[in-house]
């Protein structure tokens, strides 16, 4: 058995496969540096993430699986669970020894883990879109502040950049401390630094637009409106919008 460390990065797992067929190890446990303990016995080899050697086992996937299903193991990466970058790499493993059309042998426990991953990091990303909600700052930028399970920040931008496509707006991961910036032109990813440039601090209350409050009233008094209390099914409503999200909703607040 070899244990490989690597950086916990989506280039340095791929580099894994590719040292794996390199060095001819079939027995692999794959860890990341910061879970890496001594004790582990065994052979230990250092992976070192190469762009180029990414690179060539992404294009082999995608020549196994299409675009598409390539995007799944993007997705399922995003996960940031461990056990998750285990069964990716199994799972790049298991394909490339027995061909795509083993996408679906959820008798293989790679298959079936990446498979449950993809599901819940979609959920997330779906929830997102649907919770997101934006305020407006003194200064004309639209921003939310979020924290996902997932790190579904970077499946959302387009998203968000379609559906407000005439405004700049910025979507700040506290968790992960990454934000995303759309500047009427593109989206792109912006680090603590660049949020507090962009006038909108992270750490401490900022400015809103004076009309902000008053839309989130008339809001939240629609939605008061709107709402049959005799009609009400809590146990339906959590299963659908669950309390973790609540904080981003401002019609809660009424």
């Amino acid at each position: 058995m070899v244990t490989y460390i690597f950086d916990g990065s989506f280039a340095g797992l791929l580099t894994a496969v590719f040292d794996s067929y390199a060095l001819r190890h079939h027995e692999v446990v794959l860890v990341t540096r910061q879970e890496y303990q001594p004790a582990f016995s065994g052979t230990v080899c250092e992976i070192r993430s190469d762009e180029e050697k990414a690179a060539r086992v992404w294009k082999g996937l995608e020549k196994k699986i299409g675009g598409r299903q390539c995007h799944k193991l993007y997705t399922v990466y995003l996960s940031e669970d461990t056990d998750a970058f285990r069964h990716l790499f199994g799972y790049a493993r298991y394909l490339f020894d027995n061909g795509g059309d083993r996408l679906r042998d959820y008798g293989n426990s790679h298959v079936l883990a990446v498979e449950g991953y993809a599901k819940k990091v979609s959920r997330e990303r779906h929830r997102m879109k649907a919770f997101v909600r934006f305020k407006k700052a003194s200064n004309g930028l639209y921003f939310a502040v979020i924290t996902p399970d997932f790190n579904v920040l970077p499946l959302i931008g387009d998203h968000f950049k379609n559906r407000y496509a005439d405004q700049k707006w910025l979507i700040y991961d506290r968790r992960r401390q990454l934000g995303m910036y759309y500047d009427l032109h593109q989206v792109c990813e912006v680090k603590p630094e660049a949020v507090t440039a962009a006038s909108v601090s992270v750490q401490a209350e900022v400015t809103l637009d004076e009309t902000d409050e008053l839309y989130t009233s008339l809001w939240q008094d629609y939605f008061k409106s709107t709402s049959i209390t005799e009609r009400k099914n809590l146990k339906l409503h959590l299963r659908h919008v669950p309390k973790r999200y609540w904080k981003y909703l401002p019609e809660k607040g009424f």
